[in-house]
């Protein structure tokens, strides 16, 4: 039977990343990656919203991404879980950003003016070129993490032969509670020094609680009856202080830990109560939302580039544009290359219809 809340976790997630992803754009806060500020505002009060939900829509979608793999593996072998997470997680990451992310690594560094700096420097136009491939990755960080993370699962699983997963259905409601602890602790280390988002231990352990854990239907129906929402106090504290939330110290301090781990957990526990049922609208956005991740970006900073960054809009109608605009390339160019054999399988890793 199909876990349709697994289906709406993920689509209504992505929905949040794209929302998120405009106010990070022009956020005030100092978060560097996007345009900046382009309001008159000294403080401007929505970019609460990023604070609200950075520490726990990503943990979620690898808890979520842990307990599908669970259901895969139930119905396939290793080779075919290998097989078909390096199809749709590992040549689009890799390959895909040689064939069409550089677009988006061309628009980042245009944002930041890092090819007249660049040049500049004397640096060469092959590096210059090969800065705007690896730039142009953005938001794929998370197919990176997630394919090493399902390799790293194969492994644990020759070695553990399902005693885990046993044990990992046993657990009880308070022992769910102290998995706290190995989150705070795995936000500690494995950090990337320059970019942030690469926290291979932090998300390591979410993934493989949503695998070990959170795919158990005993342990789902105890938390069903839980949700606890830590994220207001994060979000007031620290948006009041100004303070980098992607970045240490902010991001491993034992209140944002807490923030990632019992907000998932409140969306899990919330949406396998009241979400686990499909229409045909939530059908057609889970359909599509793995195209919404992979392409909303370069709608957003496109427009960043060509109408805000030289002030050729007022800037609510550049977040108005940057909002519609997210949507517009993330379905529009999904349907697109989704039927041009060959960047199907480079961009999105859609395997080659059989005649």
């Amino acid at each position: 039977m199909r876990k349709h809340y697994l289906d709406n976790i993920r689509w209504i997630t992505v929905v949040i990343v794209v929302i998120y992803h405009v106010l990070y754009m022009y956020n005030a806060e100092g978060i560097l990656g996007g345009l900046g500020k382009i309001t008159s505002l000294s403080v401007q009060p929505y970019d609460i919203l990023m604070y609200l939900v950075y520490p726990w829509f990503m943990p979620v979608l690898f808890i979520v991404s842990g307990i599908s793999s669970r259901l895969f593996l139930e119905r396939h072998t290793d080779k075919e879980f290998i097989i078909s997470r390096s199809r749709k997680l590992l040549v689009p990451s890799t390959i895909g950003v040689f064939v069409f992310h550089f677009i988006q690594g061309y628009v980042s560094m245009s944002l930041s003016n890092a090819f007249s700096d660049l040049g500049a420097m004397g640096v060469p136009k092959p590096v210059i070129y090969l800065i705007m491939v690896a730039s142009g990755s953005g938001v794929l960080w998370f197919m990176h993490l997630l394919w090493i993370y399902s390799m790293i699962l194969v492994l644990l699983r020759l070695i553990e032969k399902g005693r885990l997963l046993k044990a990992g259905g046993k657990a009880p409601i308070w022992l769910i509670l102290l998995l706290y602890f190995p989150i705070w602790g795995a936000a500690q280390i494995l950090n990337t020094p320059i970019i942030a988002v690469y926290r291979i231990g932090f998300y390591f352990v979410f993934y493989m609680f949503g695998y070990y854990v959170f795919s158990n239907d005993e342990v789902m129906e105890r938390l069903k009856r839980y949700a606890t929402v830590l994220c207001i106090v994060f979000s007031v504290l620290y948006f009041s202080r100004g303070a980098n939330y992607a970045d240490k110290p902010v991001n491993r301090n034992p209140l944002y830990a807490a923030c990632a781990y019992f907000g998932s957990l409140a969306v899990l526990s919330g949406m396998a109560r009241f979400g686990d049922r499909s229409s045909s609208v939530s059908k057609w956005m889970s359909r599509k939302s793995f195209g919404l991740y992979v392409f909303h970006y370069l709608g957003i900073s496109s427009v960043a580039l060509l109408l805000a960054k030289p002030g050729l809009v007022p800037a609510p109608v550049s977040y108005l544009l940057s909002l519609i605009a997210g949507f517009v390339f993330g379905y529009g160019l999904y349907e697109i290359i989704s039927r041009i054999p060959f960047f199907r399988w480079a961009v999105l890793g859609i395997k080659k219809e059989k005649k």
